[in-house]
């Protein structure tokens, strides 16, 4: 079995590349730019939400509670007349994109570090490049990408949102398997 310590290069380059991939593909593709449209009257919606009281966390609209409630009248006509929707709130306060980009690099890591996990487990020393890059590209993959569906599917996320997402991921998934490829210990 792989030694998890000789797996820390890889893991520390391939998340390092994943944060340099994803700041050029969102600084200067900018073909995420169109995920987040404006609403036409924000400032009364941000004012509604104010008033709620809505402290952070996920909201649903129109909540039930039970799913008895779908069959009333009252939570049917809601359903009809819409609008339904998810919104996350974020606490108040300036913008802090060094805290964002701290934990996306964070989570880059935990990403590496798993898959370095599961590779070390499945591969020997001196595995041939091919197989490591399939089985780390994979779940790498999985890691970054496959939420996306399910919120497509349950949440209301646009679909073109997912699809660009899911190719993010497989850029990211690409970069990680190479790495970790290139730099996987040779057996003794």
């Amino acid at each position: 079995m792989v030694a998890l310590t000789s797996l820390l290069l890889p893991i520390i380059l391939s998340a390092v590349l994943v944060f340099v991939a994803s700041s050029l593909i969102h600084m200067v593709l900018k073909y995420h730019a169109s995920d987040y449209r404006r609403l036409a009257n924000e400032d009364e919606v941000v004012a509604a939400v104010r008033r709620s009281g809505a402290t952070p966390g996920q909201y649903i609209f129109p909540h039930c509670s039970d799913h008895k409630q779908l069959e009333q009248p009252e939570m049917k006509a809601k359903f009809e007349q819409g609008p339904l929707g998810v919104i996350y709130v974020k606490p108040h306060g300036p913008m802090n994109l060094g805290s964002f980009l701290g934990k996306w690099f964070a989570y880059s890591l935990i990403v590496s570090a798993a898959v370095a996990y599961l590779a070390r487990a499945e591969l020997p020393a001196g595995a041939p490049y091919l197989s490591v890059f399939r089985l780390v590209g994979t779940t790498t993959w999985f890691a970054y990408a496959w939420q996306g569906p399910a919120d497509s599917i349950w949440k209301g996320k646009p679909w073109s949102c997912t699809f660009k997402d899911m190719f993010d991921g497989l850029v990211y998934a690409l970069l990680t398997a190479g790495v970790f490829a290139c730099l996987w210990p040779a057996a003794t």
